[in-house]
């Protein structure tokens, strides 16, 4: 059995799209669960009349995306998990695409699917999660023809959490999201999580999906930036192993020192408070991150095997001003 997994907020104009095109593509046992974060556009009044077929659970506020995530997980009866972000539509073989996956590699713990951008599908958004020894975690591909993709199924890091298919018995043994990253993140540090337990992730080319990128948080808003630059410090002190650490604090202080530069020059102070409060919780994140690394069973070796070298920072920077000029073409 498998569970798709939605979680809205305010997003009820993508709603029905994304249901329509997901429920094409479900088995009459598969169950869909939206999970409303305390809207305020009557999205829980039109999916009860609408969408009879939907599992609306209606949260009196709003969670975050890792709150309401885990909050559909524990409700969800099926075996494998479907993650879809509301303002995602599945193309034609997606869900067969992830769950055959699944089935063909039984040792791994998650599949990832592609998204492309919704104005722009021929160009990827997100084709799994890919991380570098400056602790920065990123989607792979982006911008990328959907051309470049490879032919067969390969290992990733992990799965955006946007398009993500997980084995209910990996969630079971490193835990759900961490609820209070809030937004932002939540993917990486489980994915991560994941990697120390020794579960594989496996990218499935031919499963996609068109997002409506930043539809619900807002690319470059305060709030975005603030938990950017919040939850990557905490997913690096919760899960890189000691010696991992010590080898990429170098670079980690690196990215933080121009990252800082940049927020100082640019007038972004979100970017700076969010570190702060990083910085502030280090009593509960250090906490969390002896739990988390007495049960890791992977190597020092294995784990570092997935942080890729860092660029010259003006390659970064050259990147995410194309990803801007990908989303700016979309208000025209």
């Amino acid at each position: 059995m498998l569970s798709v997994i939605i979680v809205t907020w305010n997003g009820r104009r993508f709603l029905d799209p994304c249901l329509r095109a997901v429920s094409a593509q479900l088995q009459p046992s598969d169950e869909i669960i939206v999970v409303d974060n305390g809207s305020v556009d009557g999205t829980a009044a039109w999916l009860a009349h609408a969408w009879r077929r939907v599992r609306l659970i209606a949260l009196p506020s709003n969670l975050g995306f890792a709150g309401g995530v885990n909050v559909g997980l524990r409700a969800a009866r099926g075996e494998l998990l479907l993650l879809l972000n509301n303002d995602a539509f599945v193309e034609s073989g997606c869900v067969p695409a992830l769950v055959e996956t699944m089935y063909q590699y039984p040792q791994i713990g998650a599949a990832a699917g592609v998204l492309t951008f919704d104005h722009r599908p021929e160009l990827i958004a997100s084709a799994g999660i890919t991380a570098r020894r400056d602790g920065l975690a990123l989607d792979r591909w982006t911008g990328c023809n959907v051309h470049s993709l490879p032919a067969t199924r390969q290992a990733v890091m992990g799965a955006s959490g946007g398009l993500a298919l997980y084995r209910r018995t990996m969630l079971e043994d490193i835990g759900l999201m961490a609820p209070d990253f809030f937004n932002y993140l939540e993917d990486v540090d489980l994915a991560w999580r994941a990697q120390l337990r020794g579960w594989a992730c496996f990218l499935a080319p031919n499963a996609r999906a068109r997002h409506i990128y930043s539809a619900t948080g807002g690319q470059g808003s305060p709030l975005k930036q603030r938990l950017l630059g919040r939850n990557r410090l905490r997913a690096i002190i919760r899960c890189f192993p000691t010696g991992v650490l010590r080898a990429c604090l170098p670079h980690i202080l690196a990215y933080e020192v121009l990252a800082l530069t940049y927020a100082a020059l640019t007038g972004k102070p979100a970017m700076i408070a969010g570190r702060v409060e990083a910085l502030r919780d280090r009593r509960t994140l250090l906490h969390e991150r002896r739990c988390i690394q007495a049960r890791r069973i992977v190597s020092d070796y294995a784990f570092a095997a997935w942080l890729e070298p860092p660029p010259p920072p003006w390659q970064t920077l050259r990147t995410a001003r194309y990803l801007n000029a990908i989303l700016e073409a979309r208000e025209h």
